[in-house]
């Protein structure tokens, strides 16, 4: 009973196994942005309390969503493996227990705001094809237990039936049985690494997407036209410590934090952006239209709100996109708005304070990233990028809707799960170098890193030793006041344990706050601190 038990379990998260990767390959060629996975993930993220979702971010960082996918595949293969040993037994509880996950993920597709009527094709045949695969299976293996109940306990070594003529609905012998199951079995175990190598595949490269975005030609830059301050890197602004982060980070070591499970593929020819709410005229852009207006390139530091001290949930990169204030001004800001609500392709939102978006800094709708268009992860094939607030209150990703409206009238995403409304970047540094618990040599000690406040800039950073003085580090050439910039400071160390710490001033003359705060609601506060061996010379 308990081996029959064991293989129904295997059955069962065979069977289930082929259903959710079908229905991830049916919902890739079909519906894309929806999938049955991705539609469950996203709601465990919209409704998991705020606090397990900061706990994620603190403890695997970018990771996050690969973890939530692994556990998510842990929780399937289990209750798949239970409804296939429920099964074996009684005929028809496994296939319900199957048929009520199946209609909760066809109930999670309905829940997301992308979803359209072919989005339900994918959830509906990998339900059918799991309860349809695993009846089979257990019948299968039904039979081997008959056969086995029917053959009662062997005696003796076994003897070989003699031939007889072909009879109508002969027994089925126990090996025949089992064999007939095992086949099934390992056909559905090849057929599911198959299906999952292909959804593998097909989800990574999504072709049809993937070459679009490779034959896009971002404009280029006249070279007759000098580029402004902010577009450029003076001289001095890298300063050539080893170890320090690089000035500019590589699109593929940027960070990503966002809710989407799996990323959105969005069609740039089907693309449009809507402006909408409290305007004199709403106003719908495509993305050639978006390409054919006078793009700005422009260095920004980007900076989550869930970024520890000293994390390096933080990245700097050169931007190229349309200044939203002339969107705006095209569809006529009408008074009393103070918000702007942007809308993703897959629901979330932001709530952008009006000024940020109007006012003379260069707050971007975003089609190219360090000279090429938008990776597919960073928001492919446009988002928004605005100096001086954090992420979560701006930085949309595969954005289509501008909401002009008031916060009184409005809520985003992060605000009604405990996030700030407004989301202003706080003066912070951090130290690089040395690497908390690392030795290194007597002599001369380079103390190295970056310290930012976007749309404000750097004015100075101070580092201090064993809680001593502070003291003036040298500074970068700043890039511009939307970016980070770096600093040095060569010390010289006796042997043994040191602490260093750094605090930056931003040009404002606000100093960084000593406090220690959590990322929640408003950003982290405190210096970041390293603790390092200096070893004796010699």
């Amino acid at each position: 009973m308990r081996r029959h038990q064991a293989w129904g379990a295997v059955a069962g998260v065979l069977a289930v196994g082929i259903g959710v990767i079908s229905g991830e390959l049916i919902a890739a060629a079909l519906s894309p942005s929806v999938t049955p996975v991705s539609a469950v993930g996203s709601v465990v993220i919209d409704v998991v309390p705020p606090g397990v979702k900061d706990w994620a971010i603190a403890q695997f960082g970018t990771a996050d969503k690969v973890v939530l996918l692994i556990a998510m595949a842990s929780i399937i293969a289990l209750a798949a493996a239970g409804a296939g040993a429920l099964g074996s037994t009684r005929r028809l509880a496994g296939s319900s227990i199957v048929a009520v996950f199946g209609l909760l993920g066809i109930a999670a597709v309905a829940s997301r705001s992308q979803s359209t009527l072919v989005s339900y094709t994918a959830p509906v045949l990998a339900l059918f094809l799991a309860v349809v695969l695993l009846t089979k299976l257990l019948a299968a293996l039904r039979v081997w237990g008959d056969a086995e109940a029917s053959a009662g306990p062997p005696i003796g070594p076994p003897i070989e039936p003699p031939i007889e003529p072909a009879r109508e609905e002969q027994p089925v012998t126990v090996a025949a049985a089992r064999r007939r199951f095992l086949q099934g079995a390992g056909g559905g175990a090849i057929v599911a690494v198959a299906a999952g190598a292909a959804a593998v595949q097909v989800r990574s490269t999504q072709a049809v997407v993937t070459g679009q975005r490779a034959a896009i030609r971002l404009p280029g830059t006249t070279a007759s036209v000098p580029r402004p301050a902010g577009s450029v890197i003076p001289a001095g602004a890298d300063l050539g410590v080893a170890g320090i982060e690089p000035l500019v980070t590589p699109v593929q070591d940027f960070y990503r934090i966002d809710t989407a499970l799996v990323v959105p593929v969005v069609d740039p020819s089907t693309w449009s952006l809507r402006v909408t709410g409290l305007v004199d005229r709403e106003v719908e852009m495509s993305f050639d239209e978006l390409l054919a207006q006078p793009l700005i390139e422009r260095y920004v530091t980007l900076a989550c709100v869930s970024n520890p001290v000293g994390g390096d949930l933080i990245g700097n990169a050169l931007w190229l996109g349309w200044p939203i204030r002339n969107l705006l001004a095209r569809a006529g800001v009408q008074p009393g708005a103070d918000m702007v609500l942007s809308r993703s392709v897959d629901g979330f939102t932001a709530g952008t304070p009006l000024e940020a978006l109007t006012d003379d800094r260069d707050a971007l709708l975003v089609v190219g990233m360090n000279g090429e268009a938008l990776p597919l992860e960073h928001g492919f094939p446009v988002r928004l990028v605005v100096p001086g607030l954090f992420g979560f209150v701006s930085a949309t990703k595969w954005v289509t809707e501008l909401k002009v409206t008031r916060f009184a009238d409005d809520a985003a995403y992060w605000s009604t799960r405990g996030w700030s409304e407004r989301g202003p970047v706080k003066t912070s540094s951090r130290v690089d170098v040395p690497r908390s618990g690392a030795s290194v040599p007597a002599g001369p000690v380079t103390v190295g890193g970056s310290a930012w406040a976007q749309h404000r800039g750097i004015e100075g950073v101070d580092v201090r030793v064993d809680g001593g003085p502070w003291q003036r580090a040298e500074l970068g050439t700043p890039i511009s006041v939307d970016t980070w910039c770096q600093y040095s400071m060569q010390l010289e160390l006796a042997a043994g344990s040191h602490t260093v710490q750094c605090r930056a001033t931003d040009n404002t003359g606000e100093v960084q706050s000593e406090s220690v705060l959590a990322p929640a609601p408003n950003g982290s506060e405190g210096l970041s601190t390293v603790t390092f061996q200096v070893t004796e010379a010699g």
